[in-house]
């Protein structure tokens, strides 16, 4: 197996070198500018190979779209010594997804991948949905737009599509009652997507609402300080290990540090990943939390089950009163808000502060 140092001088050697490229859609031929250790590739001089149409500019081409990598007759410049090489190039090429090994596709113009991607996304019942805005409330520049799908991530390049994407069928997909979008915190998408362009986003799940909501059942009706993070809701619900959870970590800072990054184009391969990874655990993220806010329904529907199998036959109950399993609720509501009181501190405004938990007070 060849070192990086061996890697990096293969990848090195291939610059210049025309290649003809297959894509799912299309074929492309152009002259190789770089070659990044992640797998894509920077074409300058680049053509349709059955059109003839030229593309100006460079173009990048990212490894998971990548089904076939040739390089042209007319190029005789690799050395038969890099055979080996340029098939395991060319596998590492066509295998290649983002590092948490999620697939996404790139959608920066309207043509060749906006439509099937469009049609893909109409075909789906549950989506996972994400933004990258910059600028302060108000002032709120939508950047680009993460839809995940249960094989994979599209991100919409909003900067370079524009309002047409949504007037294309991007609206039709936010807006429909029949497309469940899952969300962490819809407020930002929400509001942006009115602003800039009249889309109003309908039939949401929010994971950030959820999460809350299980706080104050588990907790007997207190509410917390604060809003939990989706890498907080993730660790906790999904028991996502911190290998999984970095790219998350990673947003946040690279944010802070550098607030206009969304803007940064052509978009670095490290944001693409960071981008899909903050989606790709929605659909899951959902299910898992379904299951726990209908914890309480699930139980009482049990106990009745298990009363009327364990009661005598002739025991009868009159329609309409209370089941003394109901009437436990209340008992079940005081323990909950006992445990809550022993784990947390209180604010001044009687919420529970979420850092305080202390998992080792005796109960």
């Amino acid at each position: 197996m060849a070192s990086s140092s061996e890697e990096s001088r293969f990848l090195d050697d291939l610059k210049r070198k025309r290649v003809r490229i297959t894509l799912s859609d299309t074929q492309i031929s152009g002259v190789i500018q770089r070659v990044s250790q992640k797998k894509s590739v920077v074409l300058e001089d680049v053509s349709e190979v059955k059109s003839g149409r030229k593309f100006p500019g460079v173009k990048i081409i990212f490894g998971h779209e990548i089904l076939k990598v040739e390089f042209t007759n007319q190029d005789n410049l690799v050395n038969e010594e890099h055979t080996s090489e340029i098939h395991s190039f060319r596998k590492k090429m066509v295998d290649d997804v983002d590092e948490d090994g999620v697939r996404y596709v790139v959608i920066d113009e309207l043509q060749e991948k906006f439509g099937p991607a469009v049609m893909h996304i109409q075909q789906q019942k549950v989506i996972g949905i994400g933004a990258e805005v910059f600028g302060q409330i108000a002032q709120e520049r939508l950047c680009w737009l993460q839809v995940a799908t249960k094989k994979v991530v599209y991100l919409f390049d909003v900067l370079l599509l524009g309002g047409q994407a949504f007037r294309n069928g991007l609206s039709m997909i936010l807006e429909s009652p029949h497309i469940l979008k899952v969300l962490h915190d819809c407020r930002c998408i929400a509001r942006c997507l009115r602003a800039e362009f009249r889309v109003d986003l309908t039939n949401v799940f929010d994971t950030q609402v959820a999460d809350l909501m299980l706080f104050y059942r588990e907790t007997g009706g207190f509410l917390p300080d604060r809003l939990s993070s989706l890498q907080e809701v993730l660790r906790l619900h999904l028991k996502l290990p911190a290998s999984d959870l970095s790219p998350l970590c990673s947003k946040e800072l690279q944010r802070k540090e550098c607030p206009e990054l969304w803007y940064l184009r052509p978009s670095p391969p490290a944001l693409m990943n960071i981008m899909s990874a903050s989606v790709s655990h929605l659909l899951p993220l959902r299910l898992v939390l379904l299951d726990a806010l209908m914890s309480d329904y699930t139980i009482l529907v049990d106990a009745y089950m298990s009363s009327y199998h364990n009661q005598p036959l002739h025991i009868e109950q009159r329609e309409g009163t209370l089941p003394a399993e109901v009437e436990e609720l209340l008992c079940v509501l005081q323990e909950r808000r006992n445990w809550a009181a022993r784990r947390y501190s209180l604010t001044d405004a009687g919420l529970l502060r979420r850092s305080s938990f202390n998992t080792h007070t005796h109960i």
